[in-house]
This record gives structure tokens, sequence and C-alpha cells, in this order.
């Protein structure tokens, strides 16, 4: 498979109307799924996150059994791919303001796999911290909605190849999440991952580490992290629900990480568990 497939309304190959408020306004949400030997990974919590983001935004009602039939369906075509699901709300008429009666576009696209070279998930990777710093906005904290400006101009401070990731702050210098993917560090043998209440995207991978946390007996913690906390780590990684988890062996100006056995055992774990049934998600 080389070139992406769409469908839109789950007709394969329809254009989108330009009139969308996913165009006009980034009026939307969406979701990234790894399909893997043709089934998509985690498809519970990410129905979850839209089912969510759905409710925050006002979106109209979704008949969601649909939703999980177009998506298995889709998935079922490929044996390992990228499965991406924009949600948008059909535009009625100008203006900001959403109208009563508007439906949901659906537009799903398949896409190859990204190749990571080097084997990150086994040799690490080596972060940045970014400039660019996230506006708190509680309204939209923790849902995956449209906006990825901040994202967009994040990643493009850096062109150097061996910096797989760029970790983002919020204006008060606290760690919030990673331009791709969510952060977690290990401080006095307590996972710690940053609370995302007032601004970030709390990750469908997040969520499955903070249960496989659980079920390992490692301590957890969602709270607001320093610098000096990112500093004083034992240990630091990045997730998302493509690339898994990744450790983090050094962060330009701040030093470097161990691979240790905590994210080793999450790897082991991640690697292991079941990947089809339901699960939890955290908004937060």
């Amino acid at each position: 498979m080389n070139d992406t497939q769409s469908w839109v309304n789950g007709l394969a190959g329809a254009l989108v109307d330009v009139s969308e408020r996913a165009l006009q306004y980034g009026d939307g949400l969406f979701e990234t799924i790894r399909i893997h030997h043709s089934e998509p990974e985690f498809l519970e919590r990410h129905i979850k996150r839209l089912m969510a983001g759905c409710e925050r935004l006002k979106f109209p009602a979704m008949d969601w059994s649909l939703v999980r039939h177009e998506l298995k369906e889709l998935a079922a075509q490929h044996d390992d791919a990228v499965l991406k699901l924009i949600l948008s709300r059909r535009c009625a008429g100008r203006g900001y303001g959403p109208f009563s009666g508007q439906a949901v576009t659906r537009i799903a696209s398949v896409q190859p796999l990204p190749e990571w070279p080097a084997n990150p998930g086994h040799r690490g990777i080596r972060v940045r911290i970014c400039d660019v710093r996230l506006a708190v906005q509680p309204l939209l904290g923790g849902i995956k909605h449209l906006n990825r400006l901040e994202q967009v101009l994040a990643r493009a401070e850096w062109d150097d190849p061996a910096i797989a990731e760029g970790l983002m702050l919020s204006g008060s210098d606290r760690l919030v999440e990673g331009t791709m993917s969510n952060v977690f560090l290990l401080a006095n043998q307590v996972l710690i991952t940053p609370d995302l209440s007032k601004c970030g995207v709390a990750g469908v991978m997040r969520s499955v580490i903070l249960d496989l946390a659980e079920s390992l007996g490692i301590a957890t913690e969602i709270r607001s992290i320093s610098l000096d906390d990112v500093k004083t780590a034992r240990e630091v990684f990045v997730c998302n629900s493509l690339i898994g988890i990744w450790p983090v062996v050094s962060i330009d100006d701040f030093g470097a990480f161990d691979s240790g056995s905590i994210t080793r055992q999450l790897q082991a774990a991640l690697a292991e568990c079941d990947k089809a049934g339901d699960g939890n998600w955290y908004s937060s």
C-alpha cells in the first residue's frame, strides 16, 4: 500500500465539502489508530475519547455502533497501517455559531506506518525542550481537537534528524506533553505524568500505560510537573498509539537519562497486553 486511501461517511473516494466546519474553523476531532494484523488497536479507548470530545464540543448525537463498524471494516482491509478518523461538524451557514440539527461528517483515511530508523524503542531517543508554549484552555484540555497549530510551530523549531521529539511546556513552564506524544517520568519509584486538565491531549496510549502500571504494582501519579522534576527524574519516556513507548536517553541542555527497568517492564507488558478489549480513558 503506497497511497493514502480515504472514505467520507463510509463512501470510498468521496470528496469533502469545502464548507465543512473542520476546514472553516477547525471545528472537529480526530483519532489516529494503529492497525496491526487487520485489527484497530485499543479501539474502545479511542471511541471513549471521541465520545468525550463530542460531548465537550456539543456535537449532535452520533451512531457509535456505525463508527465502530466502519473502523473495523477499514482495518480489516489492511495488515499493518495507520487509520485516521476525523469528525467534522457539518456546515449549515456562515458564522461561528453551530446550528441545531447539524450532522457530523466522518472522514477516514488509511496510510502506511511511518518508518523509524535505528530502533528507537530499544535504543532510546534524544529530545529537546520547545520554545513554543501551550495556551491554557480548560474547555479543550485533554481532548484531541483539530487545532494543532501550536504543535506545528513547535515541530518547525528543529530539523536535526537526531532529535526525535520536542517537549512542550505551558506558559508557566510546566511540562505538558511532546509535540506528538505524552510524557512519563520516574521519580522516587513513582511513575508521574502531567495533569492535562488545562491543556494538552490525554492520549490513548497514556491511558493504557496508566492501567498497565497499576496491574504491575507500579505507583502512578497525575500532577503538575516542573522542569526541576524533569532534571531529577531517573527515567523518562514518551508514548503514543503508533510508537508505543520510546525511552528518552537525553534532553538537550538537561542531561542524560537511563533507559531503566520500569520503562522496559512497561514495554514488555504493552507487547503482551490485550489490545482488542475495553479499557479506560483518562481525560486529565
